[in-house]
């Protein structure tokens, strides 16, 4: 018992979500092809007006099907609105999210609902089927800010969890209550871009690992070349970003995943970073070497056909 303590205790230090230094909300999305689009919100707010009165699910007793239809009508209108709630190790859900709200509002819609009335759903290559223990659960999540009014978020944050898992999971396999916070709900790297592969048309190309860094010159025209050609996912160190400093931290890992939405030089090899993560855009000015130093993975996904 002592033993699993210390590795919750672990898991909440290593991988739990920060404060942000400066947030605005996001108006703006990076430009994507809008040939890519499988939907329109239009088309997913019809569907979702169009269902009328949503009978209570017996797969999900604690979700309200009318928060539930609110929560998606919320997601289609204001997509990066979408938050993993705080100290959770949702962060890697929350990411991946951006891709479905915005080049298939519709699909993600249909998949919510048929996993409500069914208990499970298909998305990509996959089968979702969430265990009991979560689909109770979801709805119960508190003091987790806005995610605790969020049924439809916690119905999707736990179905990934319990259904995908890595090397890291190994240590709590079977979600037991507080698992939000714990090595359960965590993402290693190879997890991350597998989810990506399984869930959502596309291709996938991802450099770095879960503990050393990849090795790129000029990073910062690296990610900007990159975001021209889809959507950049990065794999950081959270505590080392959000330290008022920036000094050394003790902590030399990645911990955290975030969506770039923009980058570029600055003058004295400063770099201005630019990303959403918590519901909101951060914008900060950063050296370019302390950059180089944080960022773990960057995987760019690029919608179309798998190859």
């Amino acid at each position: 018992m002592n033993s699993f303590r210390k590795v919750s205790t672990y898991a909440r230090f290593i991988f739990s979500g920060l404060f942000f230094l400066s947030s605005v909300s996001l108006h703006a999305t990076p430009d994507r092809n809008d040939t890519a689009r499988k939907s329109t919100a239009a088309e997913a707010l019809a569907y979702l007006n169009g269902i009328g009165k949503l009978s209570q699910s017996k797969w999900w007793p604690n979700v309200a099907p009318g928060l539930l239809l609110q929560n998606l009508k919320t997601f289609t209108t204001q997509p990066f609105a979408f938050y993993e709630g705080k100290a959770t190790n949702f962060c890697s859900y929350s990411a991946i999210t951006y891709i479905p709200l915005t080049y298939d509002p519709l699909g993600f819609a249909t998949f919510m609902i048929e996993l409500y009335r069914n208990g499970k759903a298909k998305m990509g290559k996959e089968q979702l089927k969430p265990s009991r223990p979560v689909r109770t659960e979801a709805g119960l999540l508190r003091y987790k800010g806005s995610l605790d009014i969020n049924a439809a978020g916690q119905m999707w944050f736990l179905t990934l969890a319990d259904h995908f898992k890595g090397y890291i999971n190994r240590l709590n396999f079977r979600f037991q209550k507080g698992d939000e916070n714990t090595l359960w709900s965590a993402t290693n790297y190879a997890k991350f871009n597998r989810m990506l592969r399984r869930l959502f048309p596309g291709t996938v190309k991802a450099r770095g690992s879960d503990l050393f860094k990849p090795h790129i010159n000029n990073l910062a025209d690296f990610l900007e070349e990159k975001l021209q050609k889809g959507i950049v996912f990065l794999y950081l160190n959270n505590k080392k970003l959000h330290r008022i400093t920036h000094a050394r931290s003790l902590v030399n890992m990645a911990t955290h995943y975030v969506l770039l939405t923009g980058i570029r030089d600055l003058p004295n090899e400063q770099v201005e970073f630019i990303y959403w993560d918590y519901g909101a855009k951060i914008v900060q000015q950063l050296p370019a070497r302390f950059l180089d130093n944080i960022i773990y993975g960057i995987t760019l996904w690029s919608p179309g056909k798998q190859k």
